[in-house]
């Protein structure tokens, strides 16, 4: 599944890594080993460093959710028995693709661009999704409304959550009203490639001019 949405983001927005995400994936007692920080255990976490110019990146997804996943393919349905867990799996996968093309590109990245990029992953794979299943509209409530914080954040990343999902919320209920909406693929599929591309102060003044 974890391959299947890294060629997915990849074909979306016409970018290449290079690397396939299954060669990263690690468990959690790996990721115990890496020196994940012990005060939370997400379901899902990217771990990454720099060491004489060369980028080490780790992925670990909740081995339940993959189970379920696989068991409940979201491409033949994507309905409440598996979109948090899919969902889940869309974010790691995104923070893989994006840490890793920005790298290629001697690009940096801040851990603000990188969630904001995820929820709009999120939005844009399921709403490609549902559209091909005969759905796509009515997802922003149910992915940028119901949510909590996860336990033992500190207050610089709850703060980075709360903004990443702020104006995700903003720039997915534009895309849906212009494009979604209107069966406007083509058009959507264009703007989310030419954000894809944009710096973290690029993105937050294209969002508010979207709103």
């Amino acid at each position: 599944m974890l391959v299947d949405v890294q060629r997915g983001l990849e074909r979306l927005y016409r970018i290449e890594t290079d690397l396939d995400v299954r060669d990263f994936v690690i468990d959690d007692k790996m990721r115990a080993k890496m020196g994940a920080p012990a005060r939370r255990s997400p379901r899902e976490e990217l771990l990454f460093s720099e060491a004489d110019g060369e980028l080490h990146l780790a992925l670990f997804v909740d081995d339940a959710a993959l189970a379920n996943l696989s068991a409940n393919d979201p491409r033949e349905r994507l309905d409440g028995r598996n979109l948090q867990d899919f969902l889940l799996a869309v974010e790691g996968v995104s923070h893989f693709v994006y840490v890793a093309w920005r790298a290629r590109q001697v690009r940096p990245v801040t851990g603000l661009e990188l969630e904001l990029q995820a929820e709009i992953d999120k939005y844009a794979t399921c709403a490609l999704v549902l559209m091909g299943q005969g759905g796509g509209t009515g997802l922003v409530p149910r992915l940028f409304d119901e949510w909590t914080l996860a336990p033992g954040m500190d207050a610089e990343e709850a703060e980075r959550y709360v903004v990443a999902n702020t104006n995700a919320r903003t720039y997915a209920a534009s895309l849906e009203q212009r494009y979604v909406a209107r069966g406007e693929v083509l058009g959507m599929l264009d703007e989310l490639r030419w954000f894809y591309r944009l710096g973290a102060t690029e993105k937050l003044a294209a969002i508010a001019r979207a709103a």
